[in-house]
């Protein structure tokens, strides 16, 4: 998987949740996703359980799929999550 160079901070993680316009990018394992075109994040929540705009990096056992979700064709890869150094 190719990652964009691009840093994302927690707080443009937060504000991309698809409300006003913005796109909705979720966080897994320090990587920024953009899910807006994907069916299943056309709702305001994933499945009942997940809000966009947050790091979901603790979750994936919980989920009915694994982290081959992430190379689905409709999830962008944005870039990597700013790290609080």
């Amino acid at each position: 998987m190719q990652i964009p160079d691009r840093i994302v901070t927690q707080l443009e993680l937060r504000r991309n949740t698809g409300e006003r316009g913005t796109r909705k990018f979720i966080a897994y394992n320090g990587i920024i996703y953009d899910v807006t075109d994907c069916p299943r994040w056309h709702k305001e929540l994933h499945e009942r359980l997940h809000f966009p705009g947050q790091d979901l990096s603790g979750e994936i056992e919980e989920a009915p799929h694994g982290e081959d979700v992430f190379s689905r064709p409709c999830v962008i890869v944005v870039g990597r999550l700013q790290t609080l150094d």
